[in-house]
């Protein structure tokens, strides 16, 4: 239970079907969180005291720190674009938390994310978008394996946002009308490079140069970390046409920018993959790919290689596709699989 709407009402439809609940949040960062901070924690006890049930928190600020916001800000220091929802899925909500219901008696988590659970035909569980295309959540969830999506429950993935506010205002909880916030949640104030710094003290790089694609400086960049693939804002060149981040070259201490024409990628190399059903596919796979959380997503044909390996190729070029952002593969709803993507390949 973050405090928020999504989780009081998971709990809320839960207690309703009979199940018996305990409401449990995580504390993971002492350093600014707008969640799972204090202020939530007490939302998420009133929440559970309407509700008659149990209630927790447990303190994973340490480990969280240690396994998510420092490889996060080592990303951004390499040049890379990472998403710390997809590590803090995989590892605390779904693998420390679990652990810690299963000390508790609880023979499931749930959640308020924005994505479906359910089981094929042979029994094992696949994974799909949430029934309302603006908050789906099935994105951040790739990385997930079969049994840790046996142990999950999205009670909220089958309704839209309004029906979860409408259903809790019916009940009377306290986070009903409570705003919800789209930054990360250790970057409260929206500056990721300041997050950076204070994550990783006097490691930031100092200025560089903007180059465009001939190498001609330009203009200066302030570090690296300040930016990211397909970043048009911002960039203080004079380069007579609208640019784009299109490289960051960290052991230069270098931004390559291009035009929009010469934005597309024609594919990408994957490593991390995780495929849904336990396994990689045989044969390549034709799917829709997204390469971020907010795109639609591409056709494409996705091979399988060794060691957690794979490569993405498009239709058709595909705009920022950026290191360190997560590739997905979808048929329909379902979620195939996804995997981290290494580089673009134009």
């Amino acid at each position: 239970m973050s405090g928020g709407v999504d989780s009081s009402v998971a709990a809320a439809l839960l207690v309703e079907a009979g199940c018996e609940v305990i409401g449990v949040t995580m504390r993971l960062s002492a350093e600014g969180s707008r969640c799972c901070s204090l202020d939530d924690a007490e939302d998420a006890r009133r929440v559970a005291e309407a509700l008659g049930i149990r209630f927790y928190v447990a303190d994973y600020a340490d480990a969280f720190r240690r396994e998510v916001m420092e490889p996060w800000a080592d990303a951004y220091l390499a040049g890379r674009t990472p998403i710390p929802c997809v590590a803090c899925n995989q590892r605390f909500k779904f693998r420390h938390l679990l652990d810690r219901a299963r000390a508790l008696g609880a023979t499931a988590v749930a959640t308020g994310h924005y994505a479906r659970v359910e089981r094929g035909a042979d029994g094992a569980p696949r994974l799909l978008r949430g029934a309302d295309p603006e908050k789906d959540q099935s994105y951040f969830l790739f990385d997930l394996s079969p049994a840790q999506l046996a142990a999950i429950r999205f009670p909220v993935g089958g309704l839209a946002k309004e029906c979860v506010r409408a259903q809790a205002r019916a009940l009377g909880l306290a986070t009903a009308d409570k705003a919800e916030s789209q930054e990360i949640c250790f970057v409260p104030d929206g500056d990721t490079a300041g997050a950076i710094e204070r994550i990783r003290p006097g490691a930031a790089p100092g200025p560089g140069a903007i180059v465009g694609e001939d190498d001609r400086v330009l203009g200066t960049h302030g570090g690296i970390h300040r930016y990211t693939v397909g970043q048009r804002r911002g960039l203080g060149v004079a380069a007579g046409e609208r640019v784009f981040v299109r490289e960051i070259d960290a052991a230069a201490n270098r931004v390559r920018v291009a035009p929009i024409e010469r934005m597309g990628a024609r594919g990408a190399r994957l490593r991390g993959v995780s495929w849904i059903a336990g396994r990689a596919p045989a044969e390549p796979v034709r799917a829709l790919v997204r390469v971020r959380h907010r795109h639609d997503g591409a056709t494409a044909t996705v091979v399988a290689g060794a060691d957690g390996a794979a490569t993405v190729a498009f239709d058709e070029p595909v705009i920022a596709v950026a290191p360190g952002q997560a590739a997905v593969f979808y048929a329909g709803d379902a979620v195939l699989g996804g995997g981290w993507i290494e580089a673009a390949a134009t």
